[in-house]
């Protein structure tokens, strides 16, 4: 289980660290990993605070498996631990299946670049995810 936590942290971790640099206006990849639409129009189209919370919620992701191999310690109730190890997964297997239109594994419009990438990398990935995150909690039950 350590193994799997571990390899959740760091992925968390590149994953928020690819999320600052986009905040700060790096834009290797950003193009690549915004939905568009049919002419090629971003669906989404966020700024530098959104990048911010993403990068964040990613960080706290990966402390929370931090948390949960007891590489650090901090008092916080035990349900958080519980009904977290159920709720990072959950986001993630959501994102995977998606909106059934622009992103995931369901999605209409597949032949654009995002499209294409997503259904490579992005909805597996979220998929990998959120599937080790339960196994993780499943092991811990």
């Amino acid at each position: 289980m350590n193994v799997l936590s571990v390899i959740l942290c760091l992925i968390f971790l590149a994953l928020a660290f690819l999320h600052f640099s986009w905040a700060l206006g790096n834009q290797w990849g950003l193009s690549s990993t915004l939905p568009t639409n049919e002419q090629g129009e971003k669906v989404l189209n966020p700024g530098a605070v959104d990048c911010i919370v993403v990068g964040l919620g990613l960080t706290v992701f990966a402390l929370f498996y931090l948390l949960r191999m007891e590489m650090i310690e901090v008092g916080i109730p035990e349900w958080i631990l519980k009904y977290g190890g159920w709720l990072i997964p959950s986001i993630f297997i959501l994102r995977a299946i998606g909106d059934f239109k622009y992103v995931g594994l369901f999605k209409k419009i597949r032949q654009t670049e995002f499209g294409k990438r997503d259904t490579q990398f992005y909805s597996p990935l979220c998929l990998m995810i959120g599937t080790v995150g339960i196994i993780i909690q499943l092991i811990e039950i």
